[in-house]
């Protein structure tokens, strides 16, 4: 695929919504300086070619389905950007006055998203959504700044996900959103797939896998490892991403 150059609420229980969650609203939007501090790509009148890239990475994951998708961003290893793709993979989304997408921070161990968006997460995410049968998925659900993008951070920092996304809570989580959300296109940023067993767990729930790995710095072999493990006919590609 292409190469980047930097870097409702679900209803209690079931994951389930009951009420209507707010995906398109952003109650204050982020100025371009505030994006740029944020790592967020946007739109702009002049060229820009990173966002070209992303812009034509969501062309082609368009391309490969009919329905709103679940994707699977995951980083061949530490540090190669993998947070930086799935952010802006899914502002790109949401540059479309018509869709709206959702990012899912899933690196449990390292979380990083809410500290980029600079967004406060004190009352939780996932991991307090998938231990809590009672809760409300609209608690965990945050703006962005940017109209169309919301996050759900990763919550209670834990140090094995397996069991959170095997997790029938997760599945119910998922497929709740993307069926009484049609326009709603979620990215689920991963652990590394080297090390752990959770991007492999993690993605038997997208529809579509996108690899990112660091220019010069993750070998061709550790590129071709990471990609055999995903179904070939989930998976879109690799990203090699220049910096973060």
């Amino acid at each position: 695929m292409s190469r980047t150059h930097r870097e409702d609420k679900p209803a209690h229980g079931s994951g389930g919504p009951g009420r209507s969650l707010s995906l398109r609203h952003a109650s204050q939007a982020l100025t371009p300086a505030q994006m740029e501090e944020r790592a967020l790509i946007r739109r702009s009148s002049v060229a820009r070619p990173e966002v070209d890239a992303f812009r034509e990475i969501r062309t082609r994951l368009l391309a490969m389905t009919t329905n709103n998708f679940v994707a699977l961003v995951a980083p061949v290893s530490a540090g190669c950007g993998g947070s930086f793709v799935a952010r802006n993979l899914a502002a790109a989304m949401a540059f479309d006055e018509t869709k709206s997408a959702l990012l899912v921070d899933c690196d449990l161990r390292h979380p990083s998203q809410h500290t980029t968006l600079q967004i406060d997460c004190s009352k939780g995410g996932l991991t307090d959504y998938l231990e809590d049968p009672a809760a409300d998925l609209g608690d965990y659900l945050y703006e962005t700044g940017m109209p169309g993008l919301n996050l759900i951070p990763a919550g209670a920092q834990r140090e094995a996900g397996a069991e959170y996304f095997s997790s029938v809570r997760m599945r119910l989580l998922l497929d709740s959103i993307r069926s009484r959300h049609p326009d709603c296109y979620m990215f689920l940023d991963s652990p590394p797939v080297r090390g752990a067993p959770e991007a492999r767990i993690l993605a038997d729930l997208a529809d579509v896998v996108i690899l990112v790995a660091g220019y010069g710095q993750d070998s061709p072999e550790a590129i071709s490892q990471a990609a055999a493990n995903f179904d070939p006919e989930k998976f879109a590609g690799v990203v090699f991403n220049q910096g973060v």
